[in-house]
Parts: structure tokens; C-alpha cells; sequence
């Protein structure tokens, strides 16, 4: 069975959901039979690292919203991130082009090391607060986890998996994804966001050996813990 993650390095649910559809695997009990790929999705393909703007400035001005209005919503991502043994630092992380990364992914998922990236890079996003524009840190990243660091500086200075990259999101689209996490369990069920574990548990039971129509398995729109084009809804409740 294959689970298809689309997702967003610099969204804080996917992150989330990520961890969740983790734990809900480690206890099915036909995990061995489960391929988890991961596409790419790009909340603001437009976006780029701005020094000296933090993260609360950014969706104030957006949103219009106050600093101290952005700081509570974030705060509120961050416990829940907690919640699933994540370490979320929002106010110090630095909002920035996601393309070089998901091309990143790529390159490692060549090597058998999709999932390693991945993590590493959310991360070295959300709980290290570090740069994923800069070349030179993607390639060390790559390093760290075990790949070439002189074939992953040589994938980003050029235009390498960029057809990758516009492929997911291009199915993305065919599908209806409208905001990450969005799962897709063997072409028959979708998760839409972070949902709570019981929730993927759930899918992956309905999904196993199975032949149905992509089904929503949360089918509703508002649903919180998700990001659309920049956007991120958030919990007033903390859950």
C-alpha cells in the first residue's frame, strides 16, 4: 500500500501531521506493506528569505493582523507541535523559498533517502531555525544524512528535479489538494491536515486492500490543521 504525503517544508502542520501518520504506522500491523512517498507542494511559490522580518511581522502584514495577535497563534502551534514531541521555535524560524528543498527531496529519494530529508529538513526548519535558501546548508544537510554533499551542491546549482517538483504539483491539482498535509492512501482514501492519530489509524485500516474512489476520509473544509496558499488554520483550543 502506498501512502502519498503532499506537504510543505515551511508548513508547521505538515510537520505535525507528518509525526501523527508516524505513530499511527508504528502500530499497524501490515506496516511492513506500506510505501510512504512524499510530494511537493509549494504554499507561496513566490516566497523568499527576508533578513531581519520575523515570522510575526510577516503574517501581521498579511493578515492584518497585530505582532501580538500572530505571536498567540503561533504560540498555539507551537504546544500543539509539543504535544507530538516536536520542537517548534516560530518566532526565531526564517520564512523562505521552499523550491531548492523539495528539490532536495528528490535528489535523495534517488538514493533511498527520501524520508531521512525530509525530516532532516523540517527539522532544521522549525526546531534549529535555519536558512533553506542557503545552497550551502541544503548540501550539508544532505551530507549529514548520509548522501554525496558534492552531488547535492551540484543538483542545486543547477535546475535538477525541478520537473519532479512540478510533477507533484500538478497531481496535486488533478486531485483537488487545496491545502497541506494532504495524504492519499492507495488512491482510495484522503486525510485532509493534521488530523488527530485515531484519524489515520482509521484510514489506513479502511485504505488496506481495499478498491474504492478516493474518498475524504474528514470531509470537512474548514477543518483546522492546514496551510493553504500561506495560510495555516489555527486551533483556539490548542487540539
Amino acid at each position: 500500500m502506498k501512502v502519498e504525503i503532499w506537504s510543505d517544508i515551511m508548513c508547521p502542520f505538515c510537520y505535525i501531521g507528518k509525526r501523527r501518520i508516524e505513530t499511527a504506522l508504528n502500530d499497524f500491523p501490515h506496516k511492513e506493506d506500506v510505501e510512504v512517498v512524499y510530494r511537493s507542494f509549494e504554499l507561496d511559490p513566490n516566497a523568499s528569505y527576508k533578513p531581519g522580518v520575523s515570522i510575526n511581522e510577516l503574517l501581521a502584514a498579511k493578515y492584518g493582523m497585530s505582532i501580538e495577535q500572530a505571536q498567540a497563534s503561533n504560540d498555539n502551534i507551537t504546544k500543539q507541535a509539543a504535544q507530538d514531541g516536536l520542537t517548534y521555535h516560530l518566532d526565531k524560524i526564517l520564512p523562505a523559498n521552499s523550491f531548492d528543498a523539495h528539490r532536495l527531496i528528490h535528489f535523495a529519494s534517488q538514493h533511498g533517502k527520501m524520508k531521512e530529508m525530509t525530516e532532516r529538513l523540517f527539522q532544521a526548519y522549525f526546531t534549529e531555525t535555519r536558512n533553506l535558501e542557503d545552497k550551502d546548508l541544503l548540501a550539508d544537510l544532505a551530507e549529514e544524512i548520509g548522501l554525496s554533499r558534492d552531488e547535492a551542491a551540484a543538483v542545486l546549482a543547477g535546475d535538477a528535479f525541478s520537473a519532479e517538483v512540478r510533477a507533484d504539483e500538478e497531481a496535486a491539482n488533478r486531485i483537488g489538494v487545496r491545502g497541506v498535509p494532504f495524504f492519499v492512501l492507495d488512491g482510495k482514501y484522503a486525510v485532509s491536515g493534521a488530523q488527530p492519530l485515531e484519524v489515520f489509524k482509521d484510514a489506513l485500516q479502511k485504505a488496506y486492500g481495499e478498491e474504492k474512489p478516493l474518498i475524504l476520509v474528514n470531509d470537512d473544509d474548514n477543518a483546522a490543521g492546514a496551510c493553504t496558499d500561506g495560510s495555516c488554520d489555527i486551533p483556539t483550543n490548542g487540539k
